[in-house]
């Protein structure tokens, strides 16, 4: 399971790398927090990201979208503080 674990955090840390250079260009970024055994990640936004209002809807709109299309592990993206 470490393995495969290792596996996805580097397939999942693709994805985010791609929705960096978005993120960065306002002042904020992204970081992947947790990998849960039933195919939930945990990600926080920080930089300009956490104060702005339209950050769920880049989650699940954008970022999600991609993580769930190129991880077929992955079932959900949660935000964490």
């Amino acid at each position: 399971m470490e393995i495969q674990n290792t596996e996805i955090r580097i397939e999942i840390e693709k994805v985010l790398q791609t929705c960096r250079q978005y993120l960065n260009e306002d002042g904020g970024d992204i970081e992947l927090v947790e990998i849960e055994n039933d195919g939930t990640i945990r990600i926080r936004y920080t930089g300009t990201c956490k104060i702005c209002p339209l950050s769920m809807m880049t989650l699940r709109g954008g970022i999600e979208r991609m993580i769930l299309n190129s991880v077929p592990f992955v079932r959900r993206v949660e935000l964490v503080n």
